[in-house]
């Protein structure tokens, strides 16, 4: 077996990149095969842009889905995207580990979708979710947030945690992915509201422990239920007899704020 970890935390002795260490340090004891990406570590740009790609179709304007197609082509992906493509075509587990910013995950982590999951060699309007790139493989989002677990839960005051990292895991399930349960570990910061500064290192701890038991059994997990390209109408909308796997797609149509 095979995992691939994508480090996004600018600070090497962050709790982060210990967990990113925890974790491949687990798998490979177990016999894994384990990559890293370190994204600040290897200042990768999370920007897309026209000066990434060395032959481009249109000097004239940059359309970056445009620029990624021409490049998936013409096989002349930036070097760095095509390391990554190649890093994940070779994994069975992808874990993408980060902290919780402004309730989305930093900027580079961002990036790195942006510009890793090129349109054409990753996805097109027919490559994507059970047809996608990476079918058959499994992606975990690893994350760590400074309130705590109760600030996350339903009626929180941060907002329900699935919520807010719905969009991301069907970012990973568009290209194929099968999206397993987010592990978050909760009050990483001492003193942070709603977490008792004196309990910091035995819940830091117990994290850690409960991370390292469900990476003894990471490959048989059951993935998260998301909807299919069968369950979609011509119109777009999702069909009426299909379930609807997101806390987003049946909603009212009007929010109702009184």
């Amino acid at each position: 077996m095979k995992a691939h970890i994508v480090l996004a935390h600018p600070e090497p002795k962050s709790f982060n990149a210990h967990m990113a260490a925890l974790a491949r340090d687990t798998l490979q004891d177990r016999g894994w095969e384990v990559s890293t990406t370190d994204l600040y570590a290897m200042g990768f740009d999370p920007c897309e842009r026209a000066s990434h790609y060395q032959d481009v179709s249109d000097a004239g304007r940059f359309d970056a889905q445009a620029e990624q197609r021409h490049a998936s082509d013409n096989k002349t992906l930036p070097p760095e995207v095509r390391h990554e493509l190649d890093l994940l075509d070779q994994s069975d587990l992808v874990i993408l580990q980060y902290p919780m910013w402004w309730h989305m995950p930093p900027a580079i982590l961002k990036g790195w979708f942006d510009r890793v999951f090129v349109y054409g060699d990753v996805y097109s309007s027919q490559r994507k979710i059970e047809n996608g790139r990476f079918f058959g493989k499994k992606a975990m989002l690893s994350l760590t947030v400074a309130p705590s677990r109760d600030a996350y839960a339903f009626d929180g005051r941060c907002g329900e945690i699935g919520l807010q990292l719905w969009p991301i895991n069907f970012s990973l399930t568009y290209v194929g992915f099968s999206a397993l349960e987010p592990q978050v570990t909760y009050g990483v910061t001492s003193g942070a509201f709603n977490a008792r500064p004196e309990d910091h290192e035995e819940r830091l701890q117990k994290a850690q422990d409960d991370y390292v038991r469900r990476l003894q059994n990471i490959e048989n997990e059951a993935e998260m239920p998301f909807n299919t390209m069968s369950d979609w109408g011509e119109d777009g909308r999702i069909k009426a007899s299909a379930p609807s796997h997101s806390p987003f797609i049946r909603h009212s149509e009007r929010l109702d704020y009184s």
